[in-house]
């Protein structure tokens, strides 16, 4: 009998990692969900197990603290469970001048959004390289295409999340591990209100849903895709950038998010 596939996800409490990880125990892998809320992830885990007969070790922990990566391997490791797919979902940002924005909040965000994924890949590459088999879904960002007024330091860790992990699927080829960069556009979920953006214009239209940004990742992680950009007008916007003066992108991007005026 074929043992049972387990996918870890951090920031599995809500949104995109939440939706992920209900695509993955609907087809009957035991999870490791990681996230800051211990009720939450336990509720979550319990319905979970009820429901689809699987395996939940839940972890609580603040992926910003820079100790909290290797606590989380460590943790798994003593459990006795082989990560057969990571998801590196967890992340935020943060809405406004850089020059008035707050330099910890920013900091941590670095720390959640680059290193702990750069951290959890680093140890997870090299069991999976081991197992010759393994899957890891970074998720990035439509962000990741072009600098971002307004949001400066968040597309400019997005942008690092797409170039390493196009770097990181080049390396791999061959070795039974594949890397997928998840790049939504905005999406309904909480991340608006944690970046204090809801009045910016790019959250005002049409923007997509969790669930359907989590079918279409999770299509392209067991495709093997590298880079999965959901919704024909965010693959336009992404994808015409290269076509375009840096200079000029930039500034339509800094009009695109600039706070919608109340009247």
């Amino acid at each position: 009998m074929t043992p049972r596939q387990t996918a870890l996800i951090t920031g599995a409490s809500n949104g995109i990692g939440l939706e992920l990880a209900k695509l993955f125990a609907r087809d009957g892998h035991d999870l490791v969900l990681v996230a800051r809320s211990e009720d939450k992830l336990r509720e979550l885990a319990a319905d979970m197990e009820r429901t689809h007969g699987i395996s939940v070790l839940v972890i609580a922990k603040d992926l910003s603290d820079p100790a909290a990566p290797a606590e989380v391997y460590e943790q798994v490791q003593a459990a006795g469970i082989r990560v057969d797919v990571l998801v590196n979902n967890a992340g935020y940002g943060s809405f406004g001048l850089f020059a008035e924005t707050d330099l910890d909040f920013e900091l941590n965000m670095i720390r959640l959004n680059i290193e702990s994924l750069t951290h959890l890949s680093k140890r997870y590459v090299r069991d999976m390289i081991a197992q010759k088999s393994g899957r890891i879904l970074n998720v990035a960002s439509t962000a990741s295409f072009q600098p971002g007024p307004l949001m400066a330091v968040y597309y400019a860790s997005k942008a690092y999340v797409l170039s390493f992990s196009e770097a990181l699927a080049n390396e791999l080829t061959g070795t039974g591990v594949t890397v997928t960069a998840l790049c939504p556009g905005a999406t309904a979920s909480g991340f608006q209100e944690m970046a204090n953006m809801q009045n910016s214009k790019l959250v005002q239209g049409a923007i997509m849903d969790a669930k359907t940004v989590a079918e279409i990742g999770y299509r392209g992680l067991l495709e093997g895709r590298t880079v999965v950009i959901p919704g024909l007008t965010n693959k336009v916007m992404a994808t015409s950038t290269r076509f375009m003066p840096r200079k000029l992108v930039t500034k339509i991007v800094r009009t695109i998010q600039s706070e919608r005026q109340v009247k």
